[in-house]
């Protein structure tokens, strides 16, 4: 399949990118994994596999006592009647009575198999689900860099429901057909040895279809998992990005691009319908001609006198329920390995390490003062593209620093080596004495406030985006943060105040509205550390003054590190670092800077002539 691109830089979508570990299909070990997370369920697991065992044995057995019916009982009854003698219906009958028992305890077996089925399914899913979740918050922020949302959406949803109908269905009628075919293998081993070697003689056929379609099929499953997460991926970022798509009216170039990634992937499913199509018509022409053969073999020992009428019937009854035993996982092979598949990507997210952890005896902060120190410090993204260079620089505790430069100079790198998103590449940063790499990093930002220039609200209301950074806080702490910052007005003003909805992604809100919720959740943790990420450059004027207020009681007596376009934000900042291309070329304070007149003087000299304009 060709890749698909679009024209435009913006929108790139490359197969060979998205290409994940490949395992055998139905490998062992997949298997075993899956079957290892029914382990917390064993009662139930035991019971169910009971239940499987069981309606396997029931099934061939039914067979076997229509057989004997027809045989016995109705046999005699012909006989009876052709000679003229009094008719006996009570072997019948009784013969009828214990098929119908047996029906109705195969039926309730049924029931109760189904039933704890799916419930097991869904704990299964449950603990699996949890599992990816918890893994997704401990990754580091590299992993999102460089992953798609629409991917990992496609693992925690599409890929864990194929998982789903794995454990409720598939496995344990897998068990059930092929306890079907051992019990019937060995009620016609009893029957006659002969016929049952005969129809082993067949086995190598059944074998060689199976083998030509499972890399086949197991290839076409995972390209179509594949082709469904870029899918996913790309209506993720389509319907993210709707005001940029109709602001810059790309909706038919979207659409093309959407339409080419949905015909992939059903040239890929359709490759998946096409081969187990074929899988499954194949099965059922060798099954008729296996069922001929034995047919003619049993006919023709029938008339050479090497069986009885009897041994015919019972075993070709018997040979029908292996035959469709044998239909059935036939049918069940193809949609296992698209289970398969999904499990395959689930486990090699989950197998995924982090790039870096915390060290088992990583230092607890318990308060954080907010000294802070960068030594001969370098840093890429990736490790052959440093992106800060030998940074050196001391933070004493509450003061403030404003990093300035042109877009790309490496400004929100070190808000991110800071706030321990990312870990230096070579050099040193300390936090209060202590060296990044060994301090907890959920200690760290518990002592940590951080507002971005795009600010992330959840869906809920006002006050529970401000309680989210400290969740036990009460109505009153939360009132009182915002009253410190003199925004509780304008919060109080809104719809139904505190409790307004923001909608997702603060949508409900105006830019200014949701930056002082943002200002208020940041100040109710009380932090150590501050971190403002351009956190002015999306407010309008006319709450300039609001921001600026609001910025002034954040900022008392806590170390701030502040990224902004806007002067007013740096003006009266204790120390400015001026970098370019990674590297801090001024330092000092604004008066001193301008007075140096160098690069801050020039960034200075554009701001009031924009302004000016």
């Amino acid at each position: 399949m060709s890749t698909v691109q679009a024209n435009s830089p913006l929108t790139h979508v490359d197969p060979a990118k998205d290409r994940e570990q490949q395992t055998r299909p139905l490998s062992l070990k997949l298997i075993t994994r899956l079957i290892g997370y029914m382990k917390p369920y064993a009662r139930y697991r035991n019971i169910l596999i009971a239940l499987v065992l069981m309606r396997s044995m029931l099934l061939p057995t039914l067979g076997l006592i229509t057989a004997a019916i027809l045989n016995g009982p109705i046999t005699s009854i012909a006989g009876q009647a052709h000679d003229g003698m009094a008719l006996n219906y009570t072997p019948l009958w009784l013969g009828i009575s214990g098929f119908a028992l047996l029906c109705i305890v195969t039926q309730v077996s049924l029931h109760f198999r189904l039933r704890i089925a799916k419930d097991l399914g869904e704990w299964v899913v449950h603990d699996l689900r949890n599992e990816l979740f918890r893994h997704l918050q401990r990754m580091p922020m590299s992993f999102y860099d460089r992953t798609k949302l629409g991917t990992i959406l496609s693992r925690a949803t599409g890929d864990i429901e194929a998982v789903r109908g794995g454990i409720e269905d598939l496995l344990f009628r897998t068990l059930l057909g092929t306890g079907q075919v051992v019990v019937a293998s060995v009620m016609m081993l009893w029957v006659d040895w002969r016929l049952f070697v005969a129809l082993l003689a067949m086995a190598p056929v059944l074998l060689s279809i199976r083998l030509y379609f499972r890399n086949r099929m197991g290839i076409a499953h995972r390209n179509t998992r594949e082709s469904f997460s870029r899918v996913t991926a790309n209506l993720a970022e389509s319907v993210s990005g709707i005001r940029e798509t109709q602001g810059f009216v790309r909706q038919r170039h979207n659409t093309s691009i959407f339409g080419d990634l949905v015909s992939e992937h059903a040239t890929y499913h359709m490759s998946v319908a096409k081969l187990s199509g074929l899988f499954g018509q194949l099965r059922e022409v060798t099954n008729q001609c296996f069922t001929a053969i034995l047919f003619l073999v049993g006919g023709y020992m029938l008339l050479q006198g090497m069986i009885d009428l009897d041994v015919l019937i019972f075993f070709l009854f018997l040979s029908g329920i292996f035959f469709t035993a044998i239909m059935i996982l036939g049918s069940l092979y193809s949609d296992s390995i698209g289970v398969m598949a999904g499990a395959e990507r689930i486990f090699n997210l989950l197998d995924t390490p982090p790039q870096w952890a915390d060290p088992p005896d990583a230092i607890q902060l318990t308060e954080v003062r907010g000294q802070v120190q960068f030594r001969n410090l370098s840093f890429g993204y990736e490790a052959q593209r440093p992106v800060l260079h030998d940074i050196t620089f001391d933070v004493q505790q509450g003061q403030t620093i404003a990093l300035v430069g042109h877009t790309g100079c490496g400004k929100s790198s070190i808000i991110n080596l800071i706030t321990k998103f990312y870990l230096p590449t070579n050099g040193q940063l300390l936090i209060d004495g202590h060296d990044i790499h060994n301090i907890d990093g959920d200690s760290l930002h518990r002592h940590m406030g951080i507002v971005l220039q795009q600010n992330f609200l959840f869906t809920g209301t006002v006050m529970d985006n401000i309680r989210f950074a400290k969740p036990n806080a009460g109505d009153r702490q939360v009132i009182e943060a915002a009253r410190k910052l003199g925004c509780l007005n304008i919060i109080e003003n809104l719809p139904n105040g505190f409790a307004t909805p923001v909608g997702e992604r603060g949508s409900n809100l105006s830019l200014g509205q949701r930056q002082l919720v943002c200002f208020t959740r940041a100040m109710l943790a009380d932090p150590g550390i501050l971190i403002l990420d351009e956190a002015t450059s999306s407010v309008d004027s006319m709450t300039e003054v609001r921001i600026q207020h609001a910025l002034e009681v954040l900022l008392q007596g806590r170390t701030s590190f502040v990224v902004a376009h806007r002067l007013s934000t740096i003006r009266d900042a204790d120390l400015v670092l001026v970098l370019n291309q990674g590297r801090i070329v001024e330092r000092g304070t604004h008066n001193q800077l301008l007075a140096i007149d160098g690069t801050y003087s020039n960034l200075y000299r554009q701001f009031i002539s924009s302004n000016e304009r």
